[in-house]
């Protein structure tokens, strides 16, 4: 029998479901499960308000192809009011 490696995440009720095709040539074999938890990435912090409106700022002006050009936008339709 092959080695198998799933990875798969422990539900909100703390129960790891797990669904292991080996086919059938491996019916009716023991086989011995391990459950080892992994690291999970250190998640980059986000950004403060202030560093977000730096970063927009700084992509102003930044599409540099003289092709680019924005599209009709077209007309709005015309409706009538919610609250006559």
């Amino acid at each position: 029998m092959t080695r198998i490696e799933i990875q798969s995440r422990v539900g909100p009720d703390g129960v790891l479901n797990l669904s292991v095709p080996v086919g059938p040539a491996e019916a009716n074999r023991t086989v011995k499960v391990t459950v080892e938890g992994v690291e999970e990435p250190e998640s980059k912090p986000s950004m403060t308000p202030e560093e977000w409106k730096a970063f927009i700022d700084s992509t102003a002006g930044s599409i540099t192809d003289p092709t680019f050009k924005r599209h009709d936008q077209g007309e709005y339709e015309d409706r009538g009011e919610l609250f006559p």
